[in-house]
């Protein structure tokens, strides 16, 4: 199995691979409404330090999880633990987070589609400014367009998996990943450049220190935490696809480098627009699809054509960020099943998108005809997207770090870093790896996880 098993191209394939796993809506959607509700540029700055001190050695460990082992994400943890009860069991956790994430991510790549088709009909440059949030509501809580608009982006995304590790997914990640920064640079420009974009600017660019609290800390940790898909299985999976040559120092650095890039791009992109049109950057989740489309109808009074272009454009990149990482968390299920059950991946497909389109379509009715079907307060979609966010990536990525830091040999861990001493480098700066992951990553976790629920 092990000689037959799929790998990526090369360094840039990976990079690609995993930056399109990593750069997703969290990036475009999360980002910077995290950013309008903690205080800016500070939260800006605590971010990046928590993406390279903490993210990446998490990001690291995981890697090194899936190169070593070279299987799928659940039995990663039983091989290389030499089957231990406890690490079995682990690994069933690689599967269910994943499965769980596509199916309520797939429903919110419904809603971009569904935007996308508003944008080329102008909807927003038609409808007044204070009436364009409503469609939002009126969207979602309807029974029948987002359980076709999410079944559409979940069977795209589920058929560039259908095509492999090379055909489908390193193929879609080299056009799709250039293109998506393309498109957030022709955002970026139009955004800047509206009258009144520079409060925005200087948003983003002074920090204000007397916004920090420790839950700002916590919430940058998690949210460098969900860009990069940490805990989720994808890049354990995508680990093992690299080929034991490869510098994963450098495949992993690029790929967290490319993911703070884009959600910084993302703020400046967003961020001046949503100043520029008055909206408060504290907005929360709803900035997206309502927000910022108020900041389209707005502009669209003077110039209705470009105002047009530029939101199909904006959904468009939210699309095409969206289908990368959904690719990444099917591809964890589809490795899973073809592995241990021996069917094709054409039939492992089918059988994830039966899953994640069942649970979809439940994440996507408790917006209209199981609204009131609540558990704890929260909504079929609020609870999948609570328990994930809050509890198991957090648990997952714990246990990723403690395995690699604390279970495997160092021995193991230094000869997967150092690619077999192939890299002197990575040997050099070896222990300071070491003590990041066995000590720092997992500490931060824990007070992630804690401030989450004491806070």
């Amino acid at each position: 199995m092990a000689d037959k098993r799929e790998k990526f191209g090369g360094r840039l394939a990976v990079i690609l691979a995993m930056a399109g796993s990593a750069i997703g809506l969290g990036n475009i959607w999360r980002f910077p409404y995290m950013v309008g509700e903690h205080g800016g540029a500070a939260f800006v700055i605590v971010y990046v330090i928590a993406t390279l001190l903490i993210s990446l050695p998490v990001f690291l460990a995981e890697v090194m999880i899936g190169r070593r082992s070279h299987t799928n994400a659940r039995d990663a943890f039983a091989r290389l633990s030499r089957h231990h009860p406890f690490w079995k069991g682990v690994g069933f956790l690689t599967i269910l987070i994943p499965t769980l994430i596509a199916s309520y991510y797939s429903v919110i790549g419904g809603w971009s589609v569904e935007y996308l088709i508003k944008s080329f009909g102008f909807a927003f440059v038609r409808t007044p400014p204070e009436e364009v949030s409503g469609l939002f509501g009126a969207f979602v809580s309807s029974t029948w367009m987002p359980l076709v608009m999410h079944l559409v982006f979940l069977a795209a995304s589920v058929g560039v998996v259908a095509g492999g590790v090379k055909s489908g997914i390193e193929k879609f990640s080299k056009v799709s990943l250039p293109v998506l920064f393309l498109l957030i640079l022709f955002i970026l420009v139009y955004s800047v450049t509206l009258p009144g974009a520079g409060a925005g600017v200087r948003y983003l660019l002074h920090p204000d220190w007397s916004q920090l609290t420790p839950r700002t800390f916590a919430y940058a940790m998690g949210q460098s935490f969900f860009s990069l898909s940490l805990g989720m299985g994808a890049i354990i999976t995508y680990g093992s696809y690299v080929n034991k040559k490869e510098n994963i120092l450098a495949t992993s650095a690029g790929t967290a480098l490319s993911d703070l890039l884009f959600a910084i791009l993302a703020g400046f992109a967003i961020m001046p627009a949503v100043f520029a049109a008055g909206v408060e950057p504290g907005a929360g989740p709803g900035l997206i699809f309502q927000s910022v489309p108020y900041v389209f109808s707005k502009m669209g009074a003077d110039l209705p054509l470009l105002s047009g272009i530029v939101s199909a454009v904006f959904f468009l990149a939210i699309i095409v960020a969206a289908m990368t990482s959904l690719i990444s968390l099917v591809e964890v299920g589809v490795s899973f099943l073809m592995e241990r059950s021996g069917i094709s991946r054409g039939k492992a497909c089918l059988v994830l998108f039966g899953i994640c389109g069942t649970l979809g379509t439940l994440c996507s009715l408790s917006f209209g005809p199981l609204s009131g079907v609540t558990v704890a307060g929260m909504t079929i979609f609020d609870l999948l997207d609570w328990i994930c966010s809050n509890v198991l990536l957090l648990v997952m990525a714990l246990l990723a770090v403690v395995f690699v830091g604390w279970i495997l040999p160092r021995s193991v861990v230094r000869d997967e870093f150092t690619s077999r001493e192939m890299y002197a480098f990575n040997d050099r700066i070896f222990p300071l790896v070491w003590f990041l992951i066995k000590w720092v990553a997992p500490v931060a976790v824990v007070i992630i996880f804690f401030t989450n629920f004491i806070l």
